[in-house]
């Protein structure tokens, strides 16, 4: 699982970069985007609301994926340092559009400060998958989200521990339930 508080007590919100890996960090694991779909979000794929259009997803499929409160308030933090008029959400310091291996940098040298191994860019997409299932969003919904076209696809991220089994079982248990 990827140590996020770490990864964000490295970042100085009083800073540019700061506040740009910061943002990253948290919507990279919030919307569970694929890191090309992430990289290709620009300012306009955004509603006020949280709503951010991927529009070419695996296969060139359009879908929807969503910002809590917080993501949206680092989004909007980052900006307020922008002076650019790149229609890129994410950018490096040339200003141009940030690449992947810019974002991999990025996470490289933010676990580095943390004193953490590095996570693999991927991984915040299984960590959001389930986290996502821990707070009890259906598989459906789930896999809806992350653009997967079967749950067979969807089990390999939610391989479960023997804790989350436990809880699910405590919730769902039929005679401490029903007697």
């Amino acid at each position: 699982m990827i140590d996020i508080d770490s990864l964000l007590s490295t970042c100085d919100l009083d800073t540019y970069l700061g506040c740009r890996d910061f943002a990253i960090c948290l919507v990279l694991l919030d919307t569970g985007a694929r890191a090309s779909e992430f990289l290709n979000i620009n300012l306009d794929n955004i509603d006020e609301y949280g709503t951010v259009t991927i529009e070419h997803g695996k296969g060139d499929k359009e879908r929807k994926v969503y910002l809590g409160k917080k993501s949206r308030k680092a989004i909007r933090k980052y900006l307020k340092y922008r002076t650019d008029n790149n229609p890129a959400l994410w950018i490096a310091d040339t200003k141009d559009r940030l690449s992947y291996d810019g974002l991999r940098a990025i996470v490289t040298r933010r676990a580095k400060l943390a004193n953490i191994k590095p996570p693999a860019i991927h991984g915040f997409r299984r960590a959001f998958a389930l986290a996502m299932l821990r707070n009890d969003v259906d598989v459906f919904s789930l896999q809806k989200i992350l653009g997967h076209t079967s749950l067979t696809i969807l089990r390999t991220y939610l391989a479960q521990n023997d804790d989350d089994t436990k809880i699910a079982h405590s919730k769902g248990s039929p005679v401490d339930n029903q007697f």
